[in-house]
């Protein structure tokens, strides 16, 4: 197993730089999430995943059995931003133009008049985003890669900023489609929430016996605060060594043989780029080689296709990730 990167701490005055840099985004994030665990109990570091994506401007693939609060995540992050919401809820019957809209002839000017559709909005709730067929699916690409969308020749930009939240239930439950490859791969992150324990749950029915928790929600910052921070992490520090570290990582899901597609190169840009996040809210401006670990699963993970035996063997894309990142050296550290 590879060893673990030791640092030493900076001095007292490069501390205080570092800290008076970055404490505008460490304050913004504990007050996002602790606004969020008003509602969702127990789940600590999916929210703050969640958030690390937000503060990115990437896309989150919320993914869960029916029941353990997929909606709600994504509804108390709407809610907690001052950022203009829909929800999309995702039907078999539905059809592109119910997403991005349509243009409609106005017998009054005798022009056609385009009329947006729920996805031009800066927080989107893309709910079971699996049960509408795959040619549906396919009108979020656009949107979620170059953030706009064309209709009949016209293209027009989404605000920014522009998140999308999915969730999806596993593919294995009835009236659900498989999400193509291009789309997974357009997600920044993928979450899973899982059951809560016995006093966790104990906790959430009392929260809910009056009153659901969502309904008394407030917003804690504005669009612009949020855009700020998107702005400010991109300069966290990511040495050069970090970098080929995460490269080592990404091309090792290409060369490992129970897989039969790894990770692309949006792949290494998400795991950069969440890394910087992770850091930020940390209270450091540098990326760590420990950051890579933590994010290496919710951000390759739902990038790998696995080889048809290896899907017969029930192997799980998240195990190969582990197995990759206990198996390639951290940079300036020695392997025994």
């Amino acid at each position: 197993m590879a060893a673990t990167l030791t640092q030493t701490p900076p001095q007292t005055q490069t501390e205080y730089r570092v800290r008076a840099q970055v404490e505008p985004i460490r304050a913004l994030a504990n007050q996002v999430v602790s606004n969020v665990e008003r509602v969702i109990i127990g789940k600590h570091r999916e929210v703050e995943l969640a958030l690390i994506a937000l503060l990115c401007q990437g896309h989150v693939l919320i993914e869960d059995v029916p029941g353990v609060g997929k909606t709600m995540l994504a509804r108390a992050f709407a809610k907690s931003l001052g950022c203009t919401f829909r929800r999309i809820q995702f039907t078999p019957d539905m059809l592109p133009t119910d997403v991005t809209g349509t243009s409609i002839f106005n017998q009054q000017t005798r022009e056609f008049e385009f009329r947006p559709g729920p996805i031009i909005a800066q927080v989107v709730l893309t709910d079971e985003i699996n049960r509408a067929t795959p040619k549906t699916q396919s009108a979020l690409l656009e949107a979620m890669e170059e953030r706009q969308i064309t209709v009949d020749g016209v293209t027009y930009a989404m605000p920014v900023p522009f998140l999308v939240l999915a969730t999806q239930n596993p593919i294995e439950y009835e009236g659900t489609f498989p999400l193509p490859e291009a789309q997974l791969d357009r997600f920044m992150m993928r979450i899973h929430l899982g059951y809560p324990n016995a006093q966790e749950e104990v906790q959430m029915l009392e929260s809910q016996q009056r009153v659901h928790p969502i309904e008394q929600l407030r917003q804690v910052i504005g669009a612009q605060e949020l855009i700020q921070a998107q702005q400010a992490i991109r300069e966290v520090y990511v040495d050069r060594l970090i970098k080929e570290y995460i490269v080592a990582i990404v091309e090792a899901t290409r060369r490992h043989p129970d897989v039969y597609l790894g990770a692309s190169p949006r792949g290494s840009l998400a795991l950069v780029k969440t890394t910087q996040a992770k850091a930020a809210i940390r209270g450091r401006d540098f990326v760590s080689p420990d950051d890579v670990k933590e994010l290496t699963d919710a951000t390759l993970a739902h990038r790998l296709i696995l080889s048809p035996a290896a899907r017969l063997k029930k192997i799980d894309a998240r195990g190969i990730v582990n197995e990759i990142v206990n198996s390639v050296p951290v940079p300036g550290a020695r392997v025994r």
